[in-house]
């Protein structure tokens, strides 16, 4: 068996001492008989395969040069599948060449370098290691990927991709009094994609919390890449202090490098590149004798908490879980180029009424977006000495000193990054020998690193299915990912409920002088929508009128078991009709614990439906948690709809996420949200939404809209609607002292103009 050890192994086995022991195991008891006879120097050799429900503990006393090793026969061929996990204890222990897939830990961490409270690793390494959606079902059930404890710990070249699930990727923990001060090295790691979670807990790393952040940690962080790491607002979370992020890369990751709590901590030579979407930020200052030195920023469009640069303003005498005031930050050569925001006192209000003090803002290069306020400043500034900061693009607050606007042309060097050509520039913004990591120099060479997801129509197949009684259900198992359905002209008959696992586009064939085809079903539900679901409706008819009466008909749902991933869903050119059966009969309905990145309603007509078309309002325990980040609703007609035409609902005031973003524009609506089942009152209702513009429809013989803020700076646009024979908006604020914050412009109703 040892012959056939992959290079990784050997060179494992040749640096530990002549005289150890190799025990080469195939299953979960030879594992624990060989755990009782290790020394210093010994090796456990994992046999490759599958090893369901593992809860691979492994403790002991090596020593430098002579660590006890966990290894797989080879890397990347033994998976911890079902319920399993890894705990870490003693001293000098090394695990490598993992994979946690297809399952979920039992415990509160997949990774924890911890046995027992009691035991707690040291001078240990994890290092090639990949935990692959190993999430728990319920998104919302907490979990940590990785818990480091103890001290003086190296986490590296490790890949941890696609956690859907609440809870930290990765934290550090400061609970005990070992675990401070801790010298932690986590370095060259793949952070995958982690999607939007649509509530707090989404951070990639966290380095202590709230309750300890007074005490250091000294954990540095380097040479990792965070590729689309996009959980919530923060994708570092540094609540400790003496903390190093260095050389680290930000890939299209939404949120920022957030120095949350504690003090002394320094953000040097990393690079964020946002590509221009959206949420895409740097890094957000708060605490004292806080270094931000010498990063390069390109491409970010952020603003507010995730802006390119984001000072923050603090709470007075702040309690240990608020905001520290910004006290004695050295903010110097750092370049941000194409970006939308760089902002002091963000945050500020009444509470958080302590603007920075005794701070440098010095030698960065700035460029914004043409024609777009870029340096902004939302109270006093007096504490901050700005100086030698040229700006290339982008207005600056007026009442800012020390910035010099004037372009410059700029030229990308060997490694990719821009540089102004001017000589006199030369000691402004970032190094000139700053590095960007490639995706081959982090994580491990023998797995994967996803790509893009995959877009509808994308294998390219196209599957022609003809009218008939249940030939749609029987085409669509037989369909793969990325694959599009094609409907003939004519009556599609379906008798049973369609599951959709995958990324699935049902798409009418347009015949000149033919009616588009037509779906009529027979059960409550015609779409389930499932783990990995996607759903694309272009160019088809939809009918109701042979469903059956039941409690909580629709036309698409999602499955109610729990699931893990996200969801896109649209629909062009299709018409619904005659979903009248049941009281509430919607169109749309995401149920608990799921979450859709973005629904889109585009050219389509509903008529005669008695519940909603989008109802996204199932998560009502009001901790910030919500049902989907991107709703758009365009140049579509509605009539007869008893309920609104979107439910959108987000609770509390947590402002760890960016969404739900609304669009609903240019669209004809006609007694829209009539029905006594209609519990908002609205014909459109959006509570706790962050960003919607409704814009330029028509509505007549509806109820009103009704938008309901909660917390943060909502933005909401309402213009250029005319309305007939409709009350006038319902506009409620619920967490702010004032009138409501809408924008309001061009609206006409019977009566008059609504400014």
């Amino acid at each position: 068996m040892l012959a056939r050890l992959c290079l990784v192994l050997l060179v494992f086995v040749l640096a530990v001492p002549a005289n150890a022991e190799h025990y080469f195991v195939r299953n979960q008891n030879e594992y624990a008989h060989a755990l009782t006879q290790i020394e210093a120097g010994d090796v456990i050799i994992l046999a490759n395969g599958e090893w369901r429900d593992f809860e691979l503990v492994i403790t002991g006393e090596g020593r430098p040069g002579a660590p006890i090793t966990v290894i797989s026969e080879e890397a990347g061929k033994v998976f911890l599948t079902g319920q399993s996990s890894l705990r870490i204890g003693g001293e000098h222990i090394l695990v490598t060449g993992l994979v946690f897939k297809d399952g979920y830990s039992p415990r509160g961490e997949v990774i924890s370098f911890r046995r027992t409270k009691q035991d707690q690793a040291r001078n240990s390494r994890v290092t090639e290691v990949v935990v692959d959606n190993f999430s728990k079902p319920d998104r919302y059930e907490s979990d940590y990927w990785v818990g480091m404890y103890g001290s003086n710990n190296r986490f590296d070249h490790n890949h941890l991709v696609g956690k859907t699930n609440k809870g930290v990727t990765l934290a550090v923990r400061l609970d005990s009094e070992e675990s401070r001060e801790n010298g932690h090295l986590i370095d060259h790691n793949y952070f995958g994609p982690r999607p939007p979670l649509g509530s707090n807990g989404g951070e990639t790393l966290r380095i202590g919390t709230s309750r300890y952040s007074m005490y250091n940690s000294n954990t540095t962080v380097e040479n990792n890449v965070f590729d689309r790491t996009s959980g919530e607002v923060e994708i570092i979370s540094s609540k400790s202090g003496e903390n190093i992020f260095r050389g680290n890369l930000f890939l299209r990751a939404q949120g920022t490098l957030t120095l949350r709590h504690g003090d002394g901590n320094l953000v040097e030579r990393n690079v964020f590149l946002g590509y221009g979407e959206n949420h895409t930020g740097g890094i957000r200052v708060i605490n004292r004798h806080q270094t931000v030195r010498g990063n390069y920023l390109e491409g970010l469009r952020g603003k507010a908490f995730s802006s390119a640069l984001a000072v923050m303003n603090g709470v007075p005498n702040s309690p240990v879980n608020r905001y520290v005031e910004v006290d004695g930050a050295v903010i110097e050569h750092n370049t941000i180029v194409d970006s939308r925001r760089v902002a002091f006192n963000v945050g500020a209000d009444e509470e958080r009424s302590a603007p920075p003090l005794n701070s440098v803002f010095a030698n960065n290069l700035l460029s914004g977006l043409e024609g777009e306020s870029f340096v902004e400043r939302y109270d006093d500034t007096s504490g901050i000495a700005f100086s030698d900061n040229r700006v290339l693009i982008g207005d600056v607050d007026e009442a800012l000193l020390g910035f010099v606007q004037a372009p410059a042309e700029m030229q990308r060097a060997e490694n990719g990054l821009l540089y102004p050509l001017d000589p006199a520039l030369a000691q402004v913004g970032a190094p000139r020998d700053l590095e960007v990591l490639s995706l081959d120099s982090v994580g491990v060479k023998w797995y994967p690193k996803p790509g893009q997801e995959i877009a509808f129509g994308e294998s390219g197949r196209e599957i022609s299915v003809a009218p008939g009684d249940g030939s749609l259900a029987t085409a669509l198992l037989s369909a793969e990912a990325g694959d599009v359905l094609v409907l003939e002209p004519g009556d599609y008959i379906v008798d049973r409920t369609m599951a959709i696992g995958s990324t699935i586009a049902l798409r009418g064939k347009l015949v000149e002088g033919e009616e588009l085809p037509r779906i009529m079903f027979a059960r409550p539900t015609l779409f389930e929508l499932r783990q990995g679901g996607n759903l694309q409706l272009k160019n088809l008819v939809i009918d109701g009128a042979l469903t059956p009466d039941s409690v909580g008909n629709s036309m698409i749902r999602t499955t109610s078991f729990p699931i893990q991933s996200n969801m896109r869903i649209e629909l062009d050119g299709v018409t619904v009709r005659d979903l009248m059966v049941n009281k509430s009969f919607n169109v749309l309905t995401l149920g608990k614990s799921a979450f859709a990145n973005s629904i889109s309603i585009r050219n389509s007509n509903f008529s005669n439906i008695t519940g909603s078309i989008v109802s996204a309002a199932a998560e009502t325990e009001d901790f910030g948690q919500y049902n989907v980040e991107y709703l758009d609703i365009l140049d579509s007609n509605f009539a007869g709809i008893g309920g609104p035409i979107a439910n959108i609902y987000r609770g509390g005031r947590d402002e760890s996420t960016f969404g739900p973003y609304v669009k609903v524009l240019r669209n004809n609506l006609s007694d829209v949200g009539l029905a006594a089942t209609n519990g908002t009152g609205g014909s459109i209702h959006l509570h706790g939404v962050q960003v919607a513009e409704i814009a330029e429809n028509n509505v007549a013989s509806s109820a009103p809209l009704r938008v309901v803020h909660t917390v943060g700076t909502p933005s909401t646009t309402i213009s250029d609607n005319q309305f007939a024979e409709t009350p006038d908006m319902l506009l409620e604020e619920l967490n702010y002292d004032g009138p409501h914050r809408a924008l309001l412009s061009g609206n006409v109703f019977a009566e008059g103009e609504c400014e």
